[in-house]
C-alpha cells in the first residue's frame, strides 16, 4: 500500500512549506538602508527621536537606536509598502536625497525578504541644521 503525502516527488525544495517574514524584519531592512544614504541625519520626528533617547538612557531598555524608529510596513506574502519619516540635513537636495533612499530601500527589501515593493512613502518631517546640537551632545550634557 502506498500513502499519498501530499509531496511532490522532483518539486523544488523551494515550494515544499511556507515562508512567513515579519513586518518588523521588514522594518529594520528598510531602516538601515535608508540610514545608509547620504544627507539622511535620523529617522523618525522630533518626538518619537526624544522619546527613543530617553528608552535609550533607561537600564535594561535595549541597546542602542532603535532601528524600525520612523519606520512602518505591510508586509503581505509577495509584497511589502513602506513608509518612512525622515530628517535630512541642511543643505542637501531633499529630492535627490528621498529618491536614494527609495532605490536603496526597495533594493535592500527586494533583494533580502524576496517581497516587491510597491511603494515606499517618504516623509521628511525636519531638516537637522549646522547650529543645532546632536541627540548625543545633548545626551552628555544632560547627565
Amino acid at each position: 500500500m502506498t500513502e499519498n503525502t501530499g509531496v511532490r516527488l522532483g518539486a523544488a525544495p523551494g515550494s515544499r512549506g511556507r515562508t512567513t517574514i515579519a513586518d518588523v524584519v521588514v522594518e529594520k531592512i528598510a531602516g538601515m538602508a535608508a540610514r545608509d544614504v547620504p544627507g539622511v541625519y535620523a529617522l523618525g520626528s522630533g518626538f518619537a527621536r526624544s522619546m527613543g533617547s530617553m528608552r535609550e538612557r533607561m537600564p535594561g531598555a535595549g541597546s542602542g537606536k532603535s532601528a524600525t524608529r520612523g519606520v512602518s510596513v505591510e508586509v503581505g506574502e509577495l509584497q511589502a509598502a513602506i513608509d518612512l519619516e525622515l530628517v535630512v540635513e541642511y543643505g542637501v537636495s531633499i529630492t535627490d536625497v528621498v529618491a536614494a533612499v527609495r532605490e536603496d530601500v526597495i533594493s535592500a527589501v527586494e533583494r533580502m525578504a524576496g517581497r516587491e515593493v510597491v511603494e515606499v512613502n517618504v516623509t521628511v518631517s525636519d531638516v537637522k541644521l549646522p547650529d543645532e546640537a546632536d541627540e548625543g551632545e545633548e545626551r552628555q550634557r544632560i547627565q
